[in-house]
C-alpha cells in the first residue's frame, strides 16, 4: 500500500500502518511520507478514537524543536519497547539518537507516554484479541519472551 493513499477512519487503518513499519526497508524507502501518515494516525487515534483533544500534533520539545514521533517509535521499538527502555534507563540514549540532548531524555519519555504508549498498548491488545478470535494460540516460550519484553523480535507473537 502506498502511504499517501492511507486514510484513518477506523483502528484497522492504524493497524495497517503499524504493520507496515515492521519492514525497515519499506520505512527507509517511504520515510518522509510515513512520517506524515504516522502523525495523521496519532492525531486520528488520540482525537477521534480516544477523545483526547489537548495534545498538539506535531509534538514539540520545550525549546520549540519538533519531536519526530515516527523516529521515536522506531528507536524505542528497536531497543525492545517502552518497558525495556524504561527498565534500563535508556531514555537519554533515545533522546541523543534522535538528535536531542541527553538531558532531554525524560522529556522524550513523557512525549512517548503522551502520544504513543496508549496507541501501542491498544494495537497489541487488538492483535491478541484478533488472534484469540481467529483461534491462534501462543506456546509457553512465546509467553515467556513477551514477559521479558522480546515480543516481535523475530516471530509474529502478539502481546
Amino acid at each position: 500500500m502506498i502511504p499517501q493513499a492511507m486514510k484513518f477512519n477506523e483502528f484497522q487503518d492504524c493497524r495497517a500502518l503499524l504493520d507496515m513499519l515492521e519492514d525497515s526497508e519499506y520505512v527507509m524507502k517511504y520515510k518522509f511520507e510515513l512520517e506524515v501518515k504516522f502523525e495523521e494516525m496519532i492525531d486520528w487515534f488520540l482525537r477521534i478514537r480516544m477523545g483526547i483533544t489537548t495534545r498538539p500534533i506535531p509534538a514539540f520539545m520545550s525549546n520549540n524543536r519538533k519531536v519526530n514521533l515516527l523516529e521515536l517509535y522506531m528507536i524505542v521499538k528497536r531497543e525492545g519497547g517502552h518497558k525495556i527502555v524504561t527498565s534500563n534507563n535508556l531514555w537519554a540514549m533515545v533522546s541523543k539518537d534522535m538528535g536531542h540532548d541527553y538531558q532531554d531524555g525524560e522529556f522524550i519519555r513523557i512525549i512517548y507516554a503522551m502520544y504513543l504508549d496508549v496507541l501501542i498498548y491498544y494495537y497489541k491488545f487488538k492483535s491478541v484479541q484478533d488472534d484469540v478470535r481467529d483461534g491462534k494460540t501462543m506456546n509457553k516460550e512465546d509467553c515467556h519472551e513477551q514477559e521479558l519484553g522480546y515480543a516481535g523480535t523475530g516471530d509474529q507473537a502478539a502481546v
